[in-house]
């Protein structure tokens, strides 16, 4: 016999073995706790009654109607503060050599425009990108599109 038959063998007589055991047992002490657990919580207690234990452990008991209402109350807050915008404010600096597509950078990292090409494509189209004076600017999200070109780009 080899070491494999001899490991199979092995393992087939202790299976046999257990199997055997198991089979054969009677199966009581099982019986006996099972029964030990049933017969503790048998007493009937009311709702007050168990609302009173819950409480006294610590817990928070509400009724169906009032969780309800108050998960409504919830989603409705939590739908109302997404609601609210956020307005960016920016001040940049705006330096000798700089054109319209830098500046359009500068905006769109500070979300004031989406596209900062379609920005200088709309200042060319105004005209005005030779009309960019270096200096300090303050622009927020509030303001409209003109009025962000129309404060950083004078004529």
């Amino acid at each position: 016999m080899n070491k494999l038959s001899s490991f199979a063998a092995g393992i087939l007589l202790a299976t046999a073995v257990t199997g055997a055991v198991y089979f054969s047992g009677t199966g009581k002490a099982a019986d006996n706790t099972a029964k030990k657990t049933n017969t503790a919580e048998t007493a009937k207690l009311s709702n007050s009654q168990m609302k009173d234990k819950l409480e006294q452990a610590g817990y928070v008991v509400q009724t169906k109607a009032a969780y309800d209402k108050d998960l409504a109350d919830a989603k409705s807050s939590a739908e109302k503060s997404a609601n609210t915008k956020t307005v960016n404010r920016v001040v940049f600096q705006v330096t000798d050599g700089m054109t319209s597509i830098d500046v359009g950078r500068l905006l769109e990292k500070a979300n004031i425009v989406d596209d900062a090409f379609k920005f200088s494509k709309d200042v060319e189209k105004k005209g005005i990108e030779n009309h960019l004076r270096p200096g300090t600017y303050v622009v927020d999200s509030t303001m409209s599109y003109d009025k962000v070109i129309s404060t950083i780009f004078k004529k």
